[in-house]
């Protein structure tokens, strides 16, 4: 018997005497280099990816869930368990990434709530608490408040930059990135005006304040934070560009 011929090859014209035509169909890469498994990226991700639902999993137990999951803290974290589970189950089983619009959006709501959480909020006077309870934190909703403001922001930035491939990102992902924001902040102004007067943690950020800044004031502030998360969004496309390649250090080359 003869050995079948492969079919990653052009087609070739008959040689008279010598070979009949050969012909050629299209090969998809995987049967010619065999994907491979990431392990560490796989045990760094499910770290990760429990991580951020710990401290979730902590405040709901600690507080009331509806009350929680107003947080946009809280549905940052989440948006990384879920992600990063997912990412780890590919990397496990040598499939394609995640898009880099999603893994994007990810690390770049996670990274805003880490600056927004220790620029504005650590320090404000009497204490900020997702839970409920009056004053600063303690016990283990101050773990949950660790684990999700500044553990999350610097383990997933430590993925992108030591596990992932650059380059992944694109300029027009940055518009698309600022619309949950937009959607979460009218989110948030909807909720405070449904709710009476004088009710506990009525808008969730002081920030969107409405009885402490206007309408105005919210206007103001909603422009400001909107041209800083769109400013570091774009930062953060240009580092992904530029940097180099952890996974595979020899594809660029000065």
């Amino acid at each position: 018997m003869t050995a079948p011929i492969p079919r990653d090859i052009p087609d070739l014209p008959a040689i008279p005497g010598i070979a009949p035509p050969i012909t050629s169909s299209f090969v998809p890469a995987t049967a010619v280099v065999a994907p491979t498994r990431r392990p560490r990226a796989t045990a760094f991700r499910i770290f990760v990816a429990l991580v951020a639902a710990a401290g979730v999993a902590i405040d709901l137990l600690a507080g009331s869930a509806l009350h929680v999951l107003a947080y946009f803290t809280i549905q940052a974290n989440i948006l990384v368990a879920v992600t990063f589970a997912v990412s780890a189950r590919r990397a496990w089983a040598a499939r394609r990434p995640l898009s880099g619009a999603v893994t994007g959006a990810t690390l770049l709501y996670i990274v805003t709530t880490g600056l927004v959480y220790h620029l504005l909020l650590a320090d404000r006077p009497g204490g900020f608490s997702m839970t409920g309870e009056a004053g600063a934190p303690t016990g283990w909703p101050w773990v949950a408040d660790q684990l999700l403001h500044t553990v999350t922001p610097i383990v997933v930035i430590a993925d992108w930059l030591l596990l992932t491939h650059p380059g992944r990102m694109a300029l027009r992902h940055a518009v698309t990135w600022v619309l949950y924001p937009l959607f979460y902040l009218l989110f948030s102004l909807i909720r405070g005006a449904m709710l009476a007067p004088g009710t506990p943690d009525r808008y969730l950020y002081p920030f969107v304040d409405v009885d402490r800044h206007g309408y105005v004031g919210i206007l103001g502030n909603t422009a400001i934070l909107g041209l800083g998360f769109y400013v570091l969004a774009l930062v953060t496309i240009a580092v992904d560009h530029l940097r180099p390649d952890p996974v595979r250090p020899r594809a660029r080359r000065p």
